[in-house]
């Protein structure tokens, strides 16, 4: 579906706006889920396979090569977040706490500089 123009369908995980090749944060990502595994946290081995198979598909299809679509920060935070028991619910904000400093910093920015 993600490949048909006339198909709305987005395939989440994939793609950045400024990372124009894979998302250095997602191979964070990747190997702190590989090592949370090698640690003893439980993860869900369906989801953590079917993860893989998509990245190492996508990692060999023109489509994505094409268009610079490779695995970006969300591709394995969801896998993670999973794995230490945070409900699905809750993977917006804790998406949104890790960037409140940022935001926080730039709307002092903007109060110091607002021409800036």
């Amino acid at each position: 579906r993600v490949k048909d123009k006339n198909d709305n369908f987005k395939l989440m995980g994939f793609g950045h706006r400024v990372y124009k090749s894979y998302d250095p944060r997602a191979k964070i990502l990747k190997g702190l889920k590989d090592e949370l595994h090698k640690k003893g946290v439980k993860m869900d081995e369906r989801l953590s396979e079917i993860a893989a198979k998509v990245e190492e598909i996508a990692l060999k299809d023109e489509y994505f090569i094409e268009r610079n679509l490779y695995p970006n920060v969300d591709f394995y935070s969801g896998t993670i977040l999973r794995a230490l028991k945070i409900p699905v619910r809750f993977f917006t904000p804790v998406f949104v706490i890790g960037r409140t400093v940022g935001w926080c910093a730039q709307l002092l920015e903007h109060v110091k500089s607002p021409q800036a």
